[in-house]
């Protein structure tokens, strides 16, 4: 029973980025929004945590965790869009230039190994926590400035994944770093 744990934390991101949705449908925010992302940031957190200590992270389970990332991304950037379009035109240049470097590592990832990316990374981290200052910051208080730190962050990790991306010789999962990555390479 408790080894279904991580499975339950990330399906319960997807169903959390229906949530985002849905609360950001009408071109507002309440805090639903802004406690639905934080239970999933906490989700993203505890889930792999948890899978290591009982034993059951496979590669599967860190790949469906990447998915969940993906899907609750996306439903943050689009509930952004129809709540704060300003923002993100302010943005556009910056936040274009993050998008083409993701998709330029997810094409590279695909040509290469025929899968998603799922190094989880420490610079991964940092971009999720600098998402999630910058998320809280702009959808709790109005607060855009900290969008900076999680593009800056997000621009660090597409590069150090690309770079280990290149270095690699087949798919793996758990990567935390280009230095890790050199090791295995």
């Amino acid at each position: 029973m408790l080894t279904a744990i991580p499975k339950l934390l990330i399906e319960l991101r997807f169903i959390l980025a229906g949530l985002l949705l849905w609360d950001a449908a009408d071109g507002y925010t309440s805090t639903v929004f802004v406690s639905g992302y934080i239970v999933a940031i906490l989700s993203d957190i505890f889930d792999g945590v948890i899978a290591r200590r009982l034993g059951v992270s496979t590669p599967q389970l860190r790949q469906a965790d990447s998915w969940a990332d993906i899907c609750l991304f996306l439903a943050l950037a689009l509930s952004t869009w129809w709540t704060y379009p300003e923002v993100l035109a302010a943005f556009a240049l910056p936040l274009l230039v993050a998008v083409l470097g993701q998709c330029s590592l997810f094409v590279l990832c695909l040509v290469k190994f025929q899968k998603m990316p799922s190094y989880h990374t420490y610079t991964a981290k940092a971009w999720g926590l600098g998402l999630a200052i910058a998320t809280v910051s702009l959808h709790g208080f109005n607060i855009a400035t900290p969008l900076w730190l999680a593009i800056g962050l997000c621009w660090l990790n597409t590069f150090e994944e690309i770079a280990m991306t290149l270095i690699l010789k087949e798919w793996h999962c758990d990567v935390l770093s280009f230095f890790h990555a050199q090791k295995i390479a």
